[in-house]
């Protein structure tokens, strides 16, 4: 696979910071004695934003080695799946 390119990874970027600031508010909550179904509702937003975030990963790494490799027969298919699979 190739390098990730920055300039496409910002968005990428913003949404963990923004997972992160949702993270740290899972945790005041926790501390806080707040409501189960509140902090699981809230743990449950993170968890979507990260998984938002490494499906983006993925498929910009995908996108980069069709558009600088050799095609589609350059691709590595079981690495991708793996990638894949490893955020399901």
């Amino acid at each position: 696979m190739t390098a990730l390119d920055p300039t496409e990874m910002t968005p990428i970027v913003n949404r963990i910071k923004r997972a992160q600031g949702q993270l740290a508010g899972v945790l005041r909550m926790l501390e806080a004695g707040r409501d189960c179904e509140d902090v699981v509702t809230q743990l449950a937003a993170v968890s979507r934003a990260l998984d938002r975030a490494g499906f983006a990963i993925v498929a910009s790494g995908l996108r980069q080695c069709i558009v600088q490799g050799d095609g589609p027969d350059s691709i590595d298919t079981k690495k991708m799946e793996k990638l894949f699979l490893s955020l399901a």
